[in-house]
């Protein structure tokens, strides 16, 4: 049995839908039933009901989710001991978030907690806010920061998983300013001439934020892709530098726009998203970290949870 195997079905369990958990697993959506159907063979069960929608997982399937959860952190924690590798400190805080998150929010955040709690022993890791929820479901961390919008939500199991709500991030599209402090490029352009654009790669949350806001754009502007990458930070060099547009969190632009070195290139055109702070519930097998449930309570008493 190959690893990717489970992993794959826990993507389809979390997503409920065959052709998103593909996208999030990179592979095509063929490939990915086939791997499916392969897991399904070795295992000598049926796993996702196919006749309803969306995808849900058979009685079998929904014994075999928690099993394969087990499984996918044992290999984790075994794979760390085989290597060597020094098991983290009881009152180190594993948290994986977007790369977007760990420069914007997260030294704010983390002050306020410290204020509260006192100095911190933490351990960042910047990864996509889909491989960052995977990570917390995989048990390979404490706490997952991730974006969420009811358009591309984070779907977590809430009987394993608690959420706060921390915040709000909202993304619009900016531009670089010319000797006037005006942007030089709008969304949509009021000429109609095509927009040279700066966007973020398949696979990227923010990619699936930018989509749903030129998707609601009548007429939709005419885009001249001229860039891609993962990170906003990225696009937001390339915005500087003037090679055109690009939707970036206000929170990666704030001092920019102070500056008068950027700004919103059309302000009717947003999306506001929540930042959501998530943790897995103790279990008599994975006790939640003392210092885990102090910064919860903490912040949770703070946003009201």
């Amino acid at each position: 049995m190959d690893t990717k195997w489970l992993e794959d079905f826990i993507a389809v369990a979390e997503t409920h839908s065959f052709s998103r958990a593909a996208e999030l697993r990179n592979v095509t959506q063929p490939a990915f039933s086939r791997r499916i159907q392969s897991l399904e063979a070795w295992l000598g069960v049926a796993l996702i009901d196919r006749t309803t929608y969306p995808t849900r997982l058979t009685e079998a399937g929904e014994t075999f989710r928690a099993e394969a959860l087990d499984m996918l952190a044992h290999l984790s924690e075994t794979r760390t001991l085989l290597r060597g590798q020094e098991r983290p400190a009881g009152d180190v805080v594993d948290i994986a978030m977007p790369h977007t998150l760990s420069l914007t929010f997260y030294p704010g955040w983390l002050h306020r907690l410290e204020l509260g709690v006192g100095p911190l022993q933490t351990r960042v890791l910047a990864l996509n806010v889909h491989d960052a929820a995977m990570r917390l479901v995989d048990g390979g961390c404490d706490l997952a920061l991730v974006y969420h919008h009811a358009g591309a939500p984070v779907q977590l199991d809430p009987a394993r998983f608690e959420m706060l709500q921390l915040g709000t991030e909202s993304i619009y599209p900016y531009a670089r300013c010319d000797a006037q402090g005006t942007p030089t490029y709008r969304l949509p352009d009021p000429s109609g001439r095509p927009v040279p654009f700066l966007g973020y790669a398949r696979d990227a949350y923010l990619k699936r934020m930018t989509d749903l806001i030129l998707g609601r754009m009548e007429p939709r502007p005419t885009l001249l892709l001229r860039c891609q990458t993962d990170m906003a930070e990225g696009l937001k060099m390339m915005v500087l530098e003037g090679h055109g547009v690009a939707f970036l969190p206000e929170s990666a632009v704030r001092h920019e726009t102070r500056r008068g070195l950027l700004a919103c290139a059309g302000a009717a055109h947003s999306v506001t998203m929540d930042v959501r702070l998530y943790r897995e519930r103790s279990r008599q097998n994975r006790p939640v970290k003392a210092v885990v449930d102090r910064l919860w309570a903490l912040e949770s008493a703070r946003v009201g949870g």
